[in-house]
Order: structure tokens, then sequence, then C-alpha cells
């Protein structure tokens, strides 16, 4: 764990201790070209506040979408995004890479 990825963690943490709902968003596969590793990471609390990235901006929007659903009580789910032509366009994906993220409620 690199000093980034450490950094969304502790702000994730830092935000529970302060009372607020939080979700977690991770990159768990990749293929083709993608623009994060597998591992990375984004929080986001329940005020909008985010750290860390999943895909360098591209489909943050969605994740950050999904986050409040599960903040808000829903289960923990995991996301597609990839290559048909659709959705490439929807969440900027347009360079063809598909990655799946796993979101989920810190407790």
């Amino acid at each position: 764990m690199d000093r980034s990825e450490q950094d969304v963690i502790d702000q994730a943490l830092a935000w529970r201790s302060e009372g607020r709902k939080v979700a977690l968003a991770t990159v768990i596969a990749t293929w083709g070209s993608s623009p994060r590793p597998v591992g990375s990471q984004l929080a986001v609390d329940e005020t909008g506040n985010m750290i860390g990235s999943v895909s360098g901006g591209c489909i943050e929007g969605a994740v950050v979408k999904e986050a409040q659903e599960i903040m808000a009580g829903a289960k923990p789910r995991l996301l597609d995004f990839g290559i048909t032509n659709e959705q490439a366009w929807d969440v900027g994906l347009a360079c063809g890479g598909k990655l799946q993220v796993y979101v989920e409620a810190v407790e």
C-alpha cells in the first residue's frame, strides 16, 4: 500500500470518527487500457467529500452515485464498467478499457 492509498483509508476513518457515513470504492479487476490499477480506492462521505480515485475521473460520478445509495442503506455492490459503445461513452471509457469496482460502506 503506497502513501496515497493509506491517505484514502486514513481520511475515511477520520470521517467515520466524526460520525459521518462513508463508502469506499476499490478497483478489483481491470482489462485492457485502464486509467488506475487494481487496488486503487476512492472514499466518499455523506456530504460529498471525496479522496482518491478509481479511474482518473472518467467514472467517478457513477461510483459516487452508487456510494451515496450504499451510505443510505443499500447493500454493497460490484460495478462493471466496460467496452460496449453505449456504456463507454456514458462513463467516459472511450479508450475501451474495462474495470470492476466494489463499493461498500465503511462501518
